[in-house]
This record gives C-alpha cells, structure tokens and sequence, in this order.
C-alpha cells in the first residue's frame, strides 16, 4: 500500500511524517526534476506500507514546478493522508473538496489543533467528519497527541460520498465553517506579537541581525568543537600514522603514491598541502566541510522547525527581486555562511535555470563561509573593526550588485514567492535530529565524491605544474592591479583549494592594511573552493559553472583594482 501525506506548506506535515515513520527514512528527488520528497515507511495490521511526504500544495491547480510534481504524485497513491491546519480551517478545505474529487480513501488529520484552541478556535470534528464523509482525527504532531488515533484510523480511510457544485466550491467551505467551527474573542499572546514583529521590516531586521550573530556563535562553536576534539585528532592520531605507512608501501611507485598520498611535507601528511585524495582529498569534506555542515544543518533544522525562517524569506523578498531571486533564495545564502557546499546543493530548492546560476554566483562570490570569516578575524582583527568591516561591507556591496547585473543579463524566468507564514512553535528534537541526518547522508552521498573528484584534479594540475605555472603568469595582475606583492599570488592560487589555509599564507607576507583587505576580498570572491566548484558543476552543468566562473574573476579583478586605488588614498 502507498500513503500519500499531502498538505498546504507549513501545516506540519514533516512532524507528522516524523511521527508516523521510523528512522528509515529516504530523501529523493522526483524522476526527472530536482524536487525533493521524503518517504518511509508504517506498519500495519503487521504489513508494511509506504508512506510519501508529499511536497506541499495550496490547490490542484498547479502555480510552481513543486506543486506540479505534486499533483502528479496523487495518481500514485493508494489511500491519502490529509494533514491541515486546525487554525486556518477554510484555507485549507479548498483543497480537501478537491481531494475527494479523486475518488481515493483519505483522511484527515487536523493537526495543530491546540493551537487553534489557544486562539479560541473550536472545531468540531466528529460534525465535520459526518459533513464530508472522511475520518477525522485531531492532532498535535509535537506532542503525539492523536497519533496513535491516526494510525488506527489509516485502514478506515473511505473514498467520500460527499456531493457539492464545485463551481460553488467557496460557498460549501462556508457552510461547513458555519457548522463545525466556533470562534471566541481573546487578546493576543506574546508569541503571536512576536509573529508580527518578526516580519516587519523595522524590527524584523534588528530581529534577524541578532539571530544570525546568535546561529554564527553557535555554528561556529559546534564546528570548531568538532574539528579540534574530533575530527583533526581522528586524522592526526589514527588516519595518518595509516597513510605513512602506506606511503612507505608504495615506495617506488611515484604515480600512484603522488595520486592517493601526494607530497610528504618534512616527512609528515600536512592536510593542507599533501593533495592526495586519501589524505586531502579526505580530510577537506569530512575533516574541514562536514563538522560545520553538521553545526549549520542542526541551527538550520531548528529554525524551519520553530517557524523563523519563512519569516525571514518574506521579509527579504523585495530586496531578493530587485536581484532576480525570490525570497527562499536566502536559504543558500544562510547555508553557505556556514559552508558554501550545502549552500550550492541548496540551490536546487529555486525552480528555475536563471535562479539557480544567480543565487549560486553570488553566493560564491560573495558569501564567506565560517572557516573563511574565522581566519578573517584572526588576520585582520588586530587592526580593530576597520579592516573587518571594509572587507563584509565591499562584499555586501559585490553581492547586491552583482545581483541587479545578472537580473538583467541572464535569460529566464523567476517565478513569484508562494509560502505560508505559519506560528512560532516549539522544534520537535527527534524530528531536529531525524532531518540534520538525512541532510547529512544527502551530503555525503552527493558532494563528497565530486570533492573527491576536484582534489584529483588540482592534484593533478600541481603535479603537472599547471597552478605554479599560472601563479608566475599572473603575478603581474597581482602586482600592478591588485597592488600586491609577488608572493601573496601563490596563496590566492592555493584558494582552489581551501580559502581559509590560504588566507593564513598571507599572514607571514609582513603586508600593510591596505594589502591585507585587498588579499582578503579577492581571496573572498574571485574562485570557489574546490568542494564548491565540484558540487557547483553537478548543480550547474559545466557550461553554466564556466560562465560562472568568468564573473566571478572578472568581478574580483574589477572590484580588487578599485579597492586598492581607493585605499591606497584613504589608508595611505
């Protein structure tokens, strides 16, 4: 049997998901699309049956490529679980009559239902089962309340008898409301002044300014915690004793040592500039990546949860049209300030060609990840916050407009923002956890072999002397544009691989301010790391990633050249 959980976004779906499936759960896209869906699986009568988390839809008349992959979805299933919002009934009954239209077993589960009683909305669920002829249980995926009722009811899920004139469909929806649902008269709770605030753009900014310092902290805490007590320990004290012995095995056999092992720094691995794919091809997705994608997945798993970040994207929406995007597109841009890997897998979320290669160029360009802005602060922190803020403030301004550029230079189409502001609530931990892992599979799953591949490929462009070679051509850009001196061109060259090490190389140049901002935002913006690239080339195509790639030199060069005239007049 295949259940199908079909819902308007933001009616707690996923937490009901979460309560009906075990740990096994599977995330995948679509046959031929990159719409994301989610299923498991639930017992019953001691069968097993297949139960989808549908992506959300307001209607059965499709408005974006998710809603359309939807709709598709319905012929597969066999019985269908409605999950609707106890608190906005006559929203949500819109796309119930159009449910039983299908002639399929449903039922209903209307969740958030103490939710609706605190707003002092009462529904009366065995009236309205009676009325539309479909079971109806009411519940509170957080808590658990109804679930098990839920459950039971599953194998009582009955195709509904319920005639009306779907013409007149609005007109059935408000006698059913007049029937089952009767509201009280209460003043407004803290949470639901909070609601407000929180998407107005005079105190929603503020609001959101503290939150990313408190995520930053966080995300920053939980990765560093984890790359010093965890994973640098794991790869010093255990993987590398195993890689030097096998370096002693494969004496003799340059190729094949140079290729899983790379160059033995003073007789030890140094991760950072060995090149193997064993060794740095390992360390920089699991040693490096994967310790602030776990951090960064946890905050982001919260935020979703506790009903913030559709907040944010409406908030942002106007200032993300003026650059072609919509307002979900800061999702990637939150994702790549802890790591621009999941932040380039999250372009996937936009629908369109031309929303995807601008949200993935200017995130690339201009949006630091945590590693990067930690070394920022070490490098430049002695000088106060001038350096620090010439630096986030030029690529805040790269970013912006950058983005009004590609609005009017790349063809396509962005569709219009369609998402449900739902209440603040309280994250359920379980489904937290249940979500940070499935991420974290996905990740390892799709980025880790196309970092495995990058490696490869600049060891085999340091191998064959290919990046020396380009460091020494365009020393002279560096020197004369950039205004920097000869050395700091083989650190930036060494940004291909990782940003943050290569910042640290500038640090023995002995380089004024001046230098030192310039390297900085250059370093920032003109190439993304190699784990970036790779997955940007999946994301992307070739084609796309090139052009890409071009811009974001050229925007590097360009903005590099101006920053140093004008710091050279007012540092000087």
């Amino acid at each position: 049997m295949k259940i199908l959980l079909i819902g308007n976004p933001n009616v707690g779906k996923s937490v009901v998901f979460n309560r009906l499936t075990g740990v096994d759960v599977i995330s995948s896209n679509y046959p031929g699309t990159t719409i994301d869906f989610t299923k498991g699986y639930i017992i019953l009568a001691g069968k097993r049956a297949e139960l989808i988390d549908v992506p959300g839809i307001y209607s059965l008349e499709p408005t974006c490529g998710a809603e359309e992959v939807a709709i598709e979805m319905l012929n597969e299933g066999d019985v269908f679980i409605q999950v609707i919002d106890a608190t906005n009934l006559e929203r949500n009954l819109n796309l119930t009559l159009q449910l039983i239209r299908q002639k399929k077993p449903m039922i209903i589960a209307l969740n958030l239902y103490d939710e609706a009683e605190h707003t002092g909305i009462s529904i009366d669920t065995k009236k309205l089962e009676q009325i539309i002829d479909v079971p109806c249980v009411a519940t509170c995926a957080l808590s658990g309340e109804g679930i098990k009722e839920l459950i039971d009811k599953i194998i009582n899920a009955r195709t509904s008898e319920f005639v009306f004139d779907d013409m007149q469909r609005w007109n059935e929806i408000g006698k059913i409301i007049d029937q089952v649902q009767e509201i009280k008269y209460r003043q407004h709770t803290f949470s639901e002044k909070l609601r407000d605030v929180s998407v107005r753009p005079i105190t929603g900014i503020p609001i959101l300014l503290l939150v990313l310092l408190a995520v930053f902290m966080i995300i920053r805490f939980i990765g560093e915690s984890l790359i010093n007590y965890l994973f640098e320990p794991f790869f010093e004290k255990v993987w590398s004793p195993l890689m030097i012995k096998l370096s002693e095995w494969l004496i003799g056999q340059e190729v094949l040592h140079d290729l899983l092992i790379g160059e033995l720094i003073n007789g030890t691995i140094d991760y950072g500039q060995s090149f193997g794919l064993l060794t740095t091809g390992l360390f920089v997705p699991l040693g490096a990546v994967l310790p602030y994608v776990v951090a960064f997945y946890t905050v982001l798993a919260f935020l979703e949860d506790s009903g913030y970040l559709p907040r944010v994207a409406v908030m942002v929406d106007n200032i993300m049209h003026k650059m072609g995007l919509h307002g979900l597109a800061i999702i990637p841009m939150l994702l790549g300030l802890g790591c621009n890997v999941p932040g380039a897998l999250a372009t996937r979320i936009l629908e369109t060609r031309k929303e995807k290669f601008i949200a993935a160029t200017i995130m690339s360009i201009a949006v630091p990840c945590m590693a990067l802005q930690a070394m920022l602060f070490g490098l430049l922190g002695p000088y106060g916050a001038k350096g620090l803020s010439i630096v986030f403030g030029t690529l805040f301004i790269v970013w912006f407009v950058t983005g009004l550029l590609l609005k009017r230079i790349v063809k396509g189409t962005s569709p219009e923002i369609f998402v449900e502001i739902p209440p603040y609530r309280i994250p359920y931990i379980r489904g937290i956890i249940k979500k940070t892992w499935m991420r974290l599979k996905w990740f390892i799953k799709e980025a880790v072999p196309f970092v495995l591949l990058g490696v490869l490929i600049a060891n085999l462009l340091y191998s064959f002397g290919i990046m020396q070679f380009v460091g020494k051509i365009t020393a002279p850009v560096f020197i004369h544009v950039l205004g920097l001196p000869e050395e700091a061109a083989g650190a930036l060259i060494m940004g291909f691989l990782r940003k943050d090490l290569a910042l640290g190389m500038l640090i023995p140049l002995d380089m004024t301010l001046k230098q030192l901002v310039v390297a900085s935002v250059v370093l920032s913006m003109y190439f993304p790391c190699v784990a970036t690239f790779a997955v940007l080339i999946k994301e992307l195509g070739i084609v796309d990633m090139l052009k890409s790639t071009m811009i974001m030199i050229l925007a590097a060069l360009i903005t590099g050249g101006l920053l140093n005239m004008i710091l050279s007049v007012t540092l000087s």
